[in-house]
């Protein structure tokens, strides 16, 4: 039986660095021997069908072959259409109120608890919030995310410490709960 999932790849192709292109991206899973390939816009998503692994085994699956293939080390999280679907009818937030660049999902690579965020006084970044879910954090940014300051301190290193850490704006979010349905 094969599943979809979707790939989310933390910091390629942005700002010139690590450059990651789709199609060799798509060609790479394919030669790992996963199905229905297909990758959204150039900053690192691709789905994929696969009926072997799990979510982490498959994530460092393809950790390992970008190193090799491309020489650098890339963060993946992988998760299936259930997740992504669940994450999506879980906002916290009216998403179709929203534009897409005002509402983000965090995706985390293990669970969070709320502690990890006591230091973060929400009161004093309003009218942006955020919320925790599933190893995810959704993140209401009314300016968006290049100006939002409760971004910034919901990205430090003492913050995200020991997990992998990527975040997507609703229209992805959306797509990809499209894109992995069976």
């Amino acid at each position: 039986m094969t599943t979809m999932y979707a790939a989310l790849l933390r910091g390629i192709n942005v700002g010139g660095a690590k450059k990651l292109p789709m199609a060799e991206l798509r060609t790479l899973l394919e030669g790992l021997g996963h199905d229905a390939v297909r990758t959204h816009l150039q900053s690192g998503q691709a789905v994929f069908a696969s009926g072997h692994g799990d979510e982490e085994s498959l994530a460092a699956e393809l950790t390992r072959a970008i190193e090799e293939r491309f020489g650098f080390a890339v963060d993946v999280i992988v998760r299936d259409h259930a997740y992504l679907k669940a994450v999506a009818e879980a906002c916290p937030f009216p998403a179709a109120e929203l534009e897409a660049k005002q509402l983000h999902v965090t995706y985390f690579s293990a669970p969070v608890d709320a502690e990890r965020f006591d230091a973060i006084d929400q009161s004093a970044f309003r009218p942006e919030e955020f919320r925790l879910g599933d190893r995810a954090l959704y993140l209401y940014a009314p300016d968006g995310l290049g100006r939002s300051k409760l971004a910034e301190s919901l990205a430090r290193p003492r913050v995200n410490k020991g997990l992998i850490a990527t975040t997507r704006n609703w229209n992805t979010v959306v797509k990809l709960v499209e894109l992995t349905t069976p």
